[in-house]
């Protein structure tokens, strides 16, 4: 009678339990993602001007990794129109310039590269 209790019990416990491992199962898997992408670029950026090879450009503590035409950086703190205005500054225009959240608007590409030509 004892069994017939606690295996009750135990019934009513696991969807409880299930649900909280399925709960920490998915939350490690959706934190894992975004620690990786932090480290990764987030800035992307093509050059008008194309760079020989492989190089990488250091602007304001911003590390780019550029090949060719197409650049990458880490997140940096201040917002994508003066990061690409700093980039431009040092690298001459930019035809392109996105986050993850999207690309750069048209007039803030134009005031990015005016920096360029300053």
């Amino acid at each position: 009678m004892l069994f017939a209790k606690s295996d009750g019990a135990m019934r009513q416990l696991l969807p409880a339990v299930l649900a909280l491992a399925g709960t920490a199962a998915s939350f490690a898997m959706t934190a894992a993602p975004a620690r990786a992408a932090a480290n990764g670029p987030f800035y992307s950026a093509t050059l008008s001007r194309p760079m020989d090879g492989t190089q990488k450009v250091i602007q304001k503590g911003v590390l780019w990794k550029c090949e060719g035409a197409e650049c990458t950086a880490p997140r940096d703190t201040s917002r994508p129109a003066i990061v690409c205005a700093r980039l431009a500054q040092k690298v001459g225009p930019v035809s392109r310039f996105a986050t993850p959240q999207g690309e750069l608007a048209a007039e803030d590409l134009a005031r990015c590269n005016e920096a360029a030509a300053g």
